[in-house]
């Protein structure tokens, strides 16, 4: 059976490929979960106008992304975190403490978009990127200072 792929299937080929797979493949599998279209006369034109949609979508989600990144741009986190005398910290700052004082600054950010190498565990500033949809990616400052007692 032939069909068009909305989606990149590994060892089938990328979206827009019309590839030709086992009847029961594209019955119980491809076409259920929306990852192709059976091949026939009206299905490019369906390919077509789902592939607008798409664009569409994601010229949205794009903008937003991109909307979003210039609040988290714009904003410096300070985090108070107990240190040693060599200022290393006690605990770490994670990803969701970062996302916690963004949020009291009114930038609601998922603490998944954010990524670190691996938590602080010093004192410091550092430039964390947070990964926002549409391929986006905004820098985010944060200080890491030493709590008052």
């Amino acid at each position: 059976m032939e069909v068009i792929l909305l989606e990149d299937l590994q060892g089938f080929g990328k979206s827009g490929d019309t590839v030709k797979v086992a009847a029961g493949y594209a019955r119980n599998f491809l076409l259920p979960r929306q990852i192709a279209i059976a091949a026939g006369s009206n299905s490019a034109n369906l390919f077509r106008e789902l592939q607008k949609r798409k664009g569409v979508r994601d010229a949205k989600l794009r903008k937003g992304s991109e909307e979003l990144a210039r609040k988290i741009e714009g904003q410096e986190v300070t985090i108070g975190a107990r240190a040693g005398d060599d200022d290393t910290l006690f605990g770490s700052v994670t990803t969701m403490d970062i996302s916690a004082k963004l949020a009291e600054k009114h930038v609601t950010v998922d603490r998944r978009k954010i990524h670190l190498e691996e938590p602080i565990k010093a004192l410091g500033v550092y430039t964390v990127p947070v990964k926002l949809p549409g391929g986006v990616t905004a820098n985010l400052k944060v200080w890491v200072v030493r709590e008052s007692a």
